[in-house]
C-alpha cells in the first residue's frame, strides 16, 4: 500500500497520485526541477533542493496548483531579490472545459497528471524551471535563477515540444484533437530565490499569458524580443500586430514553425559574417597539427581555451571548410556538450555516433538499433569485435541490441569498445572529432577522450575541444601531456578589430566604429551583435550588398543576444563573489579596493580573496600603466560583463550602494575639487532614479545640488 495520505490518513494503492478518500496529493513536486518525491520527504531525491511545507508538515500542492506569490513586505534573511532578463512561457489546452464535461472526473484528473508530467519533462529538458502550473495551463521561465546562453531560443523549442507532446498525448488516451497552444515574451521581471523556490513578477509574466491566448491551437507565438533572439535557429512567420487585454498598444507577433538549426543558429551563415581576422597563427597550428597527426598516425587531443564569444567556434568553422576542401577523405565528426538537462554525460559523444551511423535522436529504438547494425558491418568487419563493441555502442545510445545480456559494465570496458570503434573508422582514414563547449562536459566524457589519446595506437584520430576558461577551474590541467596541445585565444587587438567592424559595415565613420569596438573590447562576437542590434533598429541597413550606416549609433545598450551569455558567466560564481561583483558594478569600469571595502561591508581579507579569484576568472583586471593614474585600481575585463551584473540588482539594492559609495567619496576625498564632486553627484543621481519615489527624495536630491 501506498503510505497514509498526509491529509485524511487513508491508505492508499501504490501508483496513485491522489488520495481516494479526499482527494489530496500523494506526491510532493520538487519547487526547483519538478521531481516528483514521496509525501513526507524532507529534501528533493533528484536535485536535493528543500521541499515546501505547510504549517500542518503536509507537502505543499504538487506542481500542478497554483503557486502563491509571495507576499509583500520586507524580504527574509534567506531569500534574495533580484532584475532579470528572462523568457517566459506561458502554455495551455485547448477547448479542455468541454472535454472534461464530457469524461469522468477520474479521467479528467488522470489526463491532466499526464499533461503536466509531459510538460515538466519537455521544459526541464529545455533547460526551463517549471513555476506554477493553473488549472490546465502551464507558466515556466528560462533565465532564473541561473540564466544560460540561448535561454530565449530554448523556451521557443520547448514550446513547440509541447505543443507537438500534446497533439500526442490526445491520441494515446483517445481524446482526438487535444491542442495545445504557447506564448513566449522575453523582458525583465523580478524574482525572489530563496530557500524554497522564486516569485516571479513583472509585465513580461502577464503579456505571455497575452500571447498565449492569441495564439492559434497547436502553434507557439512569441514577442518581438524572443523573436530576435531565436531566429537564427528558428523559422517564424509574421502574424501582424495584435492587440492584447491589458496592453495599452498592439503587439506585433510571430508564430514558430520549426527548428532550422542548432543551438544559436549554428551551421547558418547570414550576411554578416567578416572575414577570420587576427586567428592565423591559431588556425595554422590546428592544421599543421592534424597533418602531423595524419601523416604520423598517432592521436592528437587539442583543446582551444578562451572566452565566450571570443571566435573559437568561428575557428572550428574555417578548420571544417579547410578539411572539406582537401582531396582525400576525412572522417568529420561534431558534437557539443549541453549546459542543462539529466542523463547528459556522454551528450556529445552519442551525438558523434548517431552521426556517423545516420541515427536520428527521433529514431524509434528499433530503427537505431538496426542503423546501428548496418553501420558497425559497415565499419568493423570481424564480427567478434562486432558483437562486441555492438554491446557497448548500444548501452551509450539507449538502445537493444542481440547479444547484450544486460550485465553491468565497468567504465573501462565501455570505453574499450568506444575507443575500438573509432579506431576502426581510423584505419584507412583520418577521423576529427570536434566537440564544442567541453567546459560543460561531465567528468566521463573527459576520462574517455583523455583514454581515447592515451590508448589508440597507429591510428590518425584528432580530437579538437572548444573550452572556456572555467574547464580550468572543474578539471585543472586537462588537455596537457603526451599527444596534447592546449591553444589560449586572446581578444583581438585594437587594429583587428578595427578591420572586423569595417569589414561588417564599410565605410562606418571613426567615431561610430570606435565607440563599437570599445563596446567589444577585442571580443568578435561582441562587436557582430551589438551591429545586429543596429540593423533591428534601422541605423544599418543592406545597401548595393553591403551593410552602411544610417544613422547616428547613441548609446549603445547590451544586446538581447548577449545578455544570457554574459549572465550564465556570472552565475557560474558562487553567491559571495556575485554579490562582491555586484557591489564592484556600482562602482563603475575602475575602481580602487578602498571603495570596494566600504560599498561591500565585508574584511579586508574576504575582499583581497575575492578579488583574486575574480582576476583569476578573468572577471576583473588590474591597471597596470605606469603612466596612469589609475594605475592599481580593478576594472571589469568586459563593460558589457558590468553592466549585466549592474541590471541584475534589485532597484532598492542599487539605491543603498551608491548612497554608500557616495558617503564613502565624500568622507575620503573632501576638498579634491570638481571631479570628485561631479563622480558624487552622480552617485546620488543614480540613487534617485533607481527609487523615485521614496520619502527621502527631497533629502537626496538636496544633497546631489
Amino acid at each position: 500500500m501506498h503510505p497514509g495520505c498526509l491529509t485524511c490518513g487513508a491508505e492508499n494503492r501504490v501508483g496513485r497520485k491522489f488520495c481516494a478518500q479526499c482527494g489530496a496529493s500523494l506526491t510532493a513536486a520538487c519547487p526547483t526541477c519538478g521531481a516528483t518525491n514521496e509525501p513526507g520527504d524532507l529534501f528533493c531525491g533528484d536535485c536535493g533542493a528543500q521541499l515546501e511545507r505547510t504549517e500542518s508538515g503536509s507537502p505543499q500542492p504538487p506542481a500542478n496548483a497554483a503557486r502563491p506569490v509571495a507576499a509583500s513586505g520586507p524580504e527574509s534573511l534567506a531569500s534574495v531579490a533580484e532584475r532579470r532578463v528572462c523568457s517566459v512561457l506561458f502554455a495551455d489546452l485547448v477547448g479542455f472545459t468541454p472535454l472534461s464535461e464530457s469524461r469522468d472526473p477520474e479521467e479528467v484528473r488522470e489526463l491532466l497528471s499526464a499533461y503536466f508530467d509531459a510538460a515538466r519533462t519537455v521544459i526541464t529538458r529545455y533547460g526551463g524551471v517549471v513555476e506554477k502550473f493553473i488549472g490546465d495551463a502551464v507558466m515556466a521561465v528560462w533565465g532564473s535563477p541561473v540564466a544560460v546562453e540561448g535561454d530565449g531560443e530554448r523556451a521557443v523549442r520547448a514550446g513547440l515540444d509541447l505543443v507537438a507532446a500534446v497533439a500526442l498525448l490526445g491520441e494515446e488516451v483517445g481524446a482526438h484533437g487535444l491542442q495545445a497552444r504557447a506564448g513566449v515574451v522575453t523582458g525583465e521581471i523580478a524574482v525572489t530565490v530563496g530557500l524554497v523556490g522564486q516569485g516571479v513578477a513583472g509585465d513580461a509574466v502577464n503579456t505571455a499569458a497575452r500571447v498565449q491566448t492569441a495564439a492559434s491551437p497547436g502553434e507557439v507565438w512569441v514577442d518581438e524580443a524572443t523573436h530576435r533572439l531565436a531566429r537564427a535557429a528558428i523559422g517564424f512567420t509574421d502574424t501582424g500586430e495584435h492587440t492584447l487585454k491589458g496592453k495599452s498598444d498592439p503587439m506585433r507577433l510571430w508564430a514558430a514553425t520549426r527548428v532550422l538549426s542548432g543551438i544559436g543558429g549554428s551551421q547558418r551563415v547570414d550576411g554578416l559574417e567578416a572575414p577570420l581576422l587576427g586567428r592565423d597563427a591559431e588556425l595554422r597550428t590546428i592544421k599543421e597539427l592534424f597533418h602531423a597527426t595524419a601523416e604520423r598516425r598517432t592521436p592528437r587531443l587539442i583543446v582551444v581555451s578562451g572566452p565566450a564569444g571570443v571566435g573559437k567556434s568561428r575557428l572550428g568553422w574555417e578548420f571544417e571548410k579547410y578539411i572539406d576542401g582537401l582531396v582525400g577523405t576525412v572522417r568529420w565528426h561534431r558534437g557539443r556538450c549541453l549546459s542543462y538537462g539529466d542523463e547528459v554525460a556522454f551528450w556529445a559523444l552519442a551525438g558523434i555516433v548517431r552521426q556517423r551511423l545516420g541515427i536520428a535522436e527521433e529514431d524509434p529504438a528499433d530503427v537505431a538499433a538496426g542503423k546501428l547494425a548496418e553501420g558497425l558491418a559497415t565499419y568493423l568487419h570481424d564480427p567478434e569485435e562486432r558483437s562486441y563493441v555492438a554491446v557497448r555502442l548500444a548501452r551509450l545510445l539507449g538502445v537493444a541490441v542481440e547479444g547484450d545480456t544486460g550485465a553491468v559494465l565497468g567504465r573501462e570496458e565501455l570505453f574499450a569498445g568506444w575507443r575500438l570503434f573509432f579506431e576502426r573508422l581510423a584505419a584507412t582514414d583520418p577521423v576529427v572529432l570536434m566537440v564544442e563547449d567541453i567546459q560543460y562536459a561531465d567528468a566521463g566524457l573527459l576520462d574517455f577522450l583523455d583514454h581515447l589519446a592515451d590508448w589508440a595506437r597507429d591510428v590518425p584520430i584528432f580530437v579538437l575541444a572548444f573550452a572556456r576558461p572555467e574547464l580550468a577551474q572543474s578539471r585543472p590541467g586537462w588537455g596537457t601531456g603526451r599527444n596534447r596541445t592546449a591553444l589560449t585565444i586572446d581578444p583581438l587587438d585594437a587594429a583587428s578589430m578595427d578591420r572586423v567592424v569595417e569589414a561588417l559595415v564599410p565605410g562606418m565613420p571613426q567615431a561610430a566604429r570606435a565607440a563599437i569596438i570599445d563596446q567589444a573590447q577585442g571580443i568578435p562576437l561582441f562587436a557582430v551583435e551589438t551591429i545586429r542590434a543596429l540593423i533591428d533598429r534601422d541605423i544599418v541597413v543592406p545597401i548595393g550588398g553591403d551593410y552602411r550606416l544610417v544613422g547616428d549609433v547613441g548609446s549603445l545598450a547590451v544586446p538581447d543576444s548577449l545578455r544570457g551569455l554574459l549572465a550564465a558567466r556570472l552565475d557560474a560564481l558562487d553567491a559571495d563573489l556575485r554579490a562582491l561583483v555586484a557591489d564592484a558594478a556600482v562602482l563603475g569600469s575602475s575602481f580602487p579596493i578602498e571603495a570596494l571595502l566600504a560599498v561591500s561591508r565585508r574584511s579586508e581579507e574576504e575582499v583581497r580573496t575575492g578579488l583574486a579569484e575574480l582576476l583569476r576568472r578573468e572577471v576583473l583586471e588590474v591597471s597596470a600603466d605606469k603612466l596612469s593614474p589609475q594605475r592599481g585600481n580593478y576594472g571589469f575585463t568586459q563593460n558589457l560583463l558590468r553592466q549585466v551584473a549592474y541590471d541584475t540588482l534589485s532597484r532598492r539594492d542599487r539605491k543603498a550602494r551608491h548612497l554608500t559609495v557616495a558617503a564613502h567619496l565624500r568622507a575620503t576625498f573632501a576638498g579634491d575639487g570638481d571631479e570628485v564632486i561631479d563622480v558624487v553627484a552622480r552617485h546620488y543621481q543614480d540613487a534617485l532614479a533607481a527609487v523615485p519615489g521614496d520619502p527621502d527624495t527631497e533629502e537626496i536630491r538636496a544633497e546631489a545640488i
